[in-house]
């Protein structure tokens, strides 16, 4: 018997001894009457007595009748006389009663040490629970169960992203109706991984999953199986899954997988054992769990390159499903489906913001209608109109509007120059994305004045044409400057920075060099993050190539922004003091040029 045993054996065993003792008390307490030695004597005198009994410390008597107060029996203190005289004489039936104290004794005595045993055996268990209770549970697994009813999200919540919903619909079949999805011998893939950007909705389909199969769901990470302890990830990794076998059909979903499965790399060190013991557990079970028994393991990544090789191969997660940054019509939908929460104005056109949007995961999308509702409240207005989205916009692209901070007029007129240049630049080239705003308020951390372009439509291949024109429209503002105020700023440093790069990628990667030819001196090995550009291995000669190919691009965009920016002179200054004097300028404010033939 374990001590939680004994504890609630002795809790029964004190409560029953209070019921009885009380039981008593309440019953002997209502017919007996306690009274004094001389009123005693006057019972006897009267006849009333019937019985005496003498115990030790007291004398109890029984009545001829009942009282007043319905007594039937009393009780007095015992005092040294001659009593047997005087019961005889008034001839009432007496004897000595030898008075058991066993009960006493044990509640006198058994009973207090019960208590204390108990109240220190609570104690000990709390403290114990408290210290012990990480240790005892560390290879418990953490992974959080849903339901049915927890989840709530279905199919209908995720939008933008029918192919993965099409693909997926094949796992909500399985597990609704496993014996006709089984029917001609096939089975469901063991590990589905889905990749995509951050923000994309992978944890949402993996929910929709569940709520659309209406089965237990458990939701954990990579990160929860990495401990200190060698071993301890292991143990966890089995834990979730043989919960998983007790409740199957069911989902298990382990988001950001890359945590736990990254690639092994060499020999064991400290620090990489329990890694790699965790991932070795992680495939033993993907190996050990039938495909029949209906648990279907669902993974999200935005780092599928780094991942071990044997989580990927066949039997594995052999199936992947993208989960990307959607489209234009995606965009809507998406938009249509975050709006329902919010207030609109009558006229919103959401097609039109979801062109603005080009770029935005879903998680960005919901960040603006959120934007868009404070802009909206703080303005007093009754619902979310067209221009608190693109005020939102602004705010999530550029940062906040900084009007507190004070420019002197030498700077006021440098930034108006600048970005003048780059919008001028930008109307005369008939392949860039239109601008849409300029202003010279500065935003943000370090944005002095900006140029908004907004593209016409998704592009998913750009030209080399087109290409040069972007460094051309990068390279605006420094040329204009140089060209107005022969002077040139700090102001051009995030463009000459892009603008690098971007010629970097057209030489390296994209092969767009004459001189160096269709080869590839780069690879980009992130997929879904920032671009992680590695240099391949190459002559000393060959990279001086490189970087004269990528300075030649860029003087020869340079060169062609100086040429519209020279044959447009008067329209750069008139934009600049326009500028100057507004501060701010849309689309339908910019001048009308003819396109650059170069």
């Amino acid at each position: 018997m374990d001590r939680r045993s004994i504890a609630n054996a002795l809790y029964f065993f004190l409560a029953m001894m209070t019921v009885i003792y009380l039981r008593d008390w309440w019953v002997v307490s209502r017919q007996t009457e306690y009274v004094p030695y001389s009123r005693f004597e006057q019972l006897l005198e009267q006849n009333k007595i019937k019985k005496v009994s003498i115990l030790d410390d007291t004398i109890e008597g029984e009545l001829n009748e009942k009282t007043q107060q319905g007594y039937t029996r009393i009780v007095t203190n015992r005092v040294d006389v001659d009593l047997s005289n005087a019961l005889s004489k008034y001839h009432v039936e007496y004897g000595a009663v030898h008075q058991s104290r066993v009960f006493e004794t044990i509640f006198s005595w058994v009973a207090p040490a019960l208590v204390f045993v108990g109240i220190w055996m609570y104690f000990t268990q709390r403290l114990a629970s408290r210290s012990m209770g990480p240790l005892v549970s560390l290879g418990r697994s953490k992974a959080k169960v849903y339901v049915e009813t927890d989840t709530k999200v279905t199919f209908a919540d995720v939008a933008g992203l029918d192919e993965a919903k099409e693909e997926l619909a094949e796992v909500v079949a399985f597990l609704k109706s496993p014996e006709r999805s089984t029917r001609l011998g096939a089975r469901l893939p063991k590990g589905i991984l889905l990749v995509g950007p951050p923000g994309s909705g992978k944890t949402l389909m993996a929910r929709a999953v569940a709520g659309e199969t209406g089965r237990p769901f458990y939701l954990t990470n990579g990160a929860e199986f990495v401990e200190m302890f060698v071993g301890l990830g292991a143990a966890r990794v089995r834990d979730l899954f043989e919960q998983a076998r007790k409740t199957a059909p069911c989902i298990i979903f382990i988001d950001e997988l890359d945590a736990l499965g990254r690639a092994r790399q060499g020999p064991s060190i400290a620090g990489q054992d329990e890694k790699e013991q965790t991932l070795n557990q992680l495939l033993v079970e993907l190996d050990g769990f039938d495909p029949h028994q209906g648990v279907v393991l669902l993974a999200a990544t935005n780092r599928p390159e780094i991942l071990d090789p044997a989580l990927l191969r066949a039997g594995r997660f052999d199936r992947h499903v993208v989960i990307d940054l959607p489209d234009r019509r995606g965009r809507a939908q998406i938009l249509a489906v975050h709006v329902k929460k919010v207030t609109l104005a009558a006229k919103v056109d959401l097609d039109e913001i979801a062109a603005m949007t080009i770029g935005f995961s879903g998680a960005d999308i919901a960040n603006l209608v959120n934007e868009a509702a404070i802009v909206a409240t703080r303005r007093d207005h009754p619902g979310i109109e067209q221009d608190d989205f693109v005020t939102a916009l602004e705010r999530i692209v550029a940062g906040l509007e900084r009007r507190s901070r004070v420019l002197t007029p030498t700077e006021r007129r440098v930034i108006a120059v600048h970005e003048s240049g780059h919008a001028i630049v930008a109307l005369a080239l008939p392949d860039v994305d239109p601008v849409q705003k300029i202003t010279i308020i500065p935003r943000g951390i370090g944005a002095l004045g900006f140029t908004m372009q907004r593209p016409k439509e998704d592009r998913y291949l750009t030209t080399r044409t087109e290409l040069r024109h972007r460094l051309a429209v990068l390279l605006g503002g420094r040329t204009a400057e140089r060209l107005v105020l022969d002077e040139i700023s700090t102001g051009a440093a995030d463009d000459l920075k892009r603008a690098s790069e971007m010629a970097r990628d057209m030489v390296m990667r994209f092969g767009m060099s004459e001189g160096l030819g269709n080869v590839v001196y780069a690879e980009q090995r992130a997929q879904f993050l920032l671009n992680d550009i590695s240099t391949v291995a190459a002559s000393e000669h060959t990279r001086e190539q490189i970087d004269d190919a990528v300075a030649a691009l860029v003087r020869d965009a340079a060169s062609l922004a100086e040429a519209i920016l020279t044959a447009h002179r008067a329209a750069l200054d008139t934009l600049s003091e326009q500028l100057l004097a507004r501060e701010t300028l849309v689309a339908a404010d910019m001048p009308k040029l003819p396109f650059w033939s170069a």
